[in-house]
C-alpha cells in the first residue's frame, strides 16, 4: 500500500461494542462491518475518552482529552482556533470529506443547564466585559449545526472548511428527526417530508419502550440512507477526478442513538422475543451503586424522566424491545456500509483505502437495568467499537487499550503526518500491525463532566475512571462512594469492591496510578519560547 492510503472513517452513534456479529452478538447480522473486522485489526478493549457525544467527537478529531479542548459536555461547542487531525491532513495535500453527523458543535436550541450567580451586590460586575477566564474565538461561526439555521429546509452555505473538512453533507440530532442537509434533500424528494417525520406521525405499533417509535419514512429517506447515497456519490466525484489526492471520508451516521425509529422492514427484522436480557439487569440479592439505585427508585417512584437524553431505569419489555430495535438500526447501517464498500471496489479505490469502524460511545440498554447513557462508566457505554482494515494486512483481534483519544495519532502517523504539538494518546500503528508496541500503556483514562445536578449526584458529575488490564476504579467528586470491579472475575460489574477491606491495598494503588495518569495528560501547547 501508499504511504498516503485513502481513509474511510465509518462512525456510529451510541452502539456497543458487543452489537456486532463478529463481537460475538448472539442475534444480530452484521455481514459487511464483519468483513472489515475479516481483514483487519479488531480492537476488543477500546474506550471512549467520555461517554458523552459532542466532548468524545471533539477528542476524537483534536487528539486531545475534554479536560483540555475544552468540551467538557454537551453544549460546548469545540474552539475554532483547536487544531484537528483534519486540518492536519487537508494542509499535507488530503482532500477531506463529512458525510453525516458532526457535532462539534451545537445542534440543539436547547438552554444551558449551568449559569453564572447573580453578582454579589456592592460589586463591579466583569460580565459583560470580562465574562470567561478564556475567551473562544470570537470569529468563528459557532451555529452551523444549529436548528435555526436549516429549518426551513432551505440551503444554507457551511463556512468551509469545517474543522478541517473542505467538503460536508450535515445531519444534524437523531433518527428520524435529523436535520442540516438532509432536510434540506429529504423535502427536495418528498414535498410532504413533514407529514413523515416525528412521533405524531408514526404508524401504528405495540412496543411500550420509552421512546420507541414507528417512522412512516421510507427506508430510501431515512437518514442512514442519504449518508449512503453522499458517500457513493463522494467516491464517485473522487475516481472521476482521477483521484491525483489521497482522500480522508468520514461517513458518519446518527443511528443507532435513541429514539429508536428503525424504518420499513428493519422495524421487525428483530423480535424482542428473540432478545437476550443483559447478565447484569437484576442485581439481585446484591446494594447496587448509589446512582443506580437512584435511577431505579426515580422510575419507581413515577419521577424518572423516560424522553429525555438521560438515563433512566427500564422494565423488562422495554429492554427487550429496545434491543430489537437497536439491531434493525444497526442492520440498516451494515447494509449501506456494504454499498460503500461494494462502491470503494467499483471505484478501484479499495486496494489503496484503509477502513476505519468505530462509534462515539455506547448504550446501557438494559445494563444494570438502565437505559441510554449517562454518569455511570460501565462498559455497556464507555467500551465501543474499533476496528482497522488495511489492505493485504492479516487479520487479527487484540486486547490492547487504546482510547478515543488515540486515533489523531494513529491517523497521522499512517499517513506519514507529523503530528502538532499538544496532541495527546499515541499511536496504533504498532498495535495494528501486531508488532513490539514501546509505547503501550497499561491503563486508559475516561473523564466525564456534567452541567448540572442529576442521576443521584450531590453535585455536578466530575468523574474520573480508569481502566487496567484488570480492574476499572471510578471517583467522583464531592462523593462518599465509588466503583471498583475486577474485570476479570466479574466482567459484568456487579460486585463491587470499592468499600472491601480485603481490596484497600489495591484502591490505593489504582488511585496511585490514576493520578500519574492525570498529570501525563497536562497539555504541553503552547511549547516554551525561552528558558528562564
Amino acid at each position: 500500500m501508499a504511504d498516503r492510503p485513502n481513509f474511510l472513517f465509518i462512525i456510529t452513534d451510541q452502539h456497543r461494542a458487543d452489537h456486532l456479529g463478529c463481537s460475538g452478538h448472539p442475534v444480530l447480522k452484521t455481514p459487511h462491518i464483519d468483513s472489515i473486522a475479516a481483514k483487519g485489526t479488531k480492537f476488543d478493549r477500546f474506550y471512549v475518552a467520555t461517554p458523552v457525544c459532542q466532548p468524545n467527537r471533539s477528542t476524537l478529531v483534536t487528539g486531545r482529552m475534554p479536560s483540555l479542548h475544552g468540551v467538557r459536555s454537551n453544549g460546548i461547542p469545540l474552539d475554532m482556533r483547536s487544531s484537528t487531525f483534519v486540518e492536519g491532513m487537508r494542509v499535507s495535500g488530503y482532500a477531506t470529506a463529512l458525510v453525516g453527523k458532526s457535532h462539534i458543535q451545537n445542534m440543539t436550541g436547547l438552554p444551558a443547564m449551568h449559569h453564572r450567580p447573580d453578582p454579589k451586590e456592592g460589586y463591579t460586575s466583569l460580565r459583560d466585559r470580562i465574562p470567561e477566564a478564556f475567551e473562544a474565538d470570537s470569529e468563528g461561526d459557532y451555529d452551523q449545526e444549529h436548528p435555526d439555521r436549516w429549518k426551513p429546509g432551505e440551503p444554507y452555505d457551511m463556512d468551509l472548511p469545517f474543522y478541517g473538512f473542505e467538503h460536508v453533507d450535515l445531519c444534524t440530532e437523531h433518527s428520524d428527526h435529523v436535520g442540516g442537509q438532509y432536510y434540506v434533500w429529504f423535502k427536495q424528494q418528498r414535498a410532504d417530508a413533514d407529514a413523515l417525520r416525528d412521533r405524531d406521525n408514526q404508524f401504528d405499533h405495540d412496543y411500550v419502550c420509552p421512546q420507541a417509535y414507528r417512522t412512516s419514512i421510507p427506508e430510501e429517506f431515512y437518514p442512514t440512507s442519504y449518508i449512503r447515497e453522499k458517500t457513493l456519490d463522494y467516491i464517485d466525484s473522487h475516481a472521476a477526478e482521477g483521484g491525483d489526492k489521497p482522500f480522508f471520508l468520514m461517513a458518519s451516521f446518527p443511528d443507532p442513538h435513541h429514539p429508536f425509529t428503525p424504518p420499513g422492514r428493519y422495524w421487525d427484522m428483530y423480535k424482542p422475543e428473540d432478545m437476550e436480557l443483559p447478565a447484569s439487569f437484576d442485581y439481585g440479592n446484591v446494594e447496587p451503586p448509589p446512582h443506580v439505585k437512584w435511577a431505579r427508585d426515580a422510575r419507581e417512584a413515577g419521577s424518572a424522566e423516560v424522553n429525555s437524553q438521560s438515563a433512566f431505569a427500564v422494565y423488562q419489555r422495554e429492554v427487550l424491545e429496545a434491543r430489537a430495535l437497536t439491531c434493525g438500526m444497526i442492520a440498516m447501517i451494515d447494509d449501506a456500509v456494504g454499498d460503500i464498500l461494494a462502491k470503494l471496489d467499483s471505484a478501484g479505490l479499495a486496494d489503496n483505502t484503509i477502513v476505519v469502524f468505530t462509534a462515539d460511545h455506547g448504550d446501557f440498554l438494559g445494563d444494570h437495568g438502565l437505559m441510554l447513557k449517562g454518569p455511570a462508566h460501565f462498559e455497556g457505554v464507555t467500551k465501543v467499537p474499533f476496528i482497522w482494515s488495511e489492505p493485504g494486512a492479516p487479520a487479527r483481534t487484540t486486547d490492547t487499550l487504546a482510547s478515543t483519544v488515540d486515533i489523531a495519532q494513529t491517523i497521522l502517523d499512517r499517513a506519514r503526518i507529523e503530528p502538532y504539538n499538544g496532541i495527546q494518546g499515541r499511536s496504533l500503528v504498532n498495535a495494528i500491525a501486531g508488532d513490539a508496541d514501546p509505547d503501550a500503556v497499561d491503563s486508559v483514562i475516561v473523564e466525564d463532566d456534567q452541567q448540572r445536578v442529576y442521576f443521584g449526584y450531590t453535585k455536578p458529575p466530575r468523574i474520573r475512571s480508569l481502566i487496567t488490564d484488570t480492574h476499572r476504579l471510578t471517583v467522583s467528586r464531592g462523593e462518599d462512594w465509588g466503583e471498583l470491579y475486577d474485570l476479570k472475575a466479574d466482567p459484568d460489574e456487579m460486585n463491587n469492591l470499592f468499600d472491601d477491606p480485603a481490596h484497600a491495598a489495591l484502591r490505593a494503588e489504582l488511585f496511585e496510578r490514576l493520578t500519574h495518569r492525570q498529570m501525563e495528560l497536562v497539555d504541553t501547547s503552547p511549547m516554551p519560547t525561552m528558558r528562564a
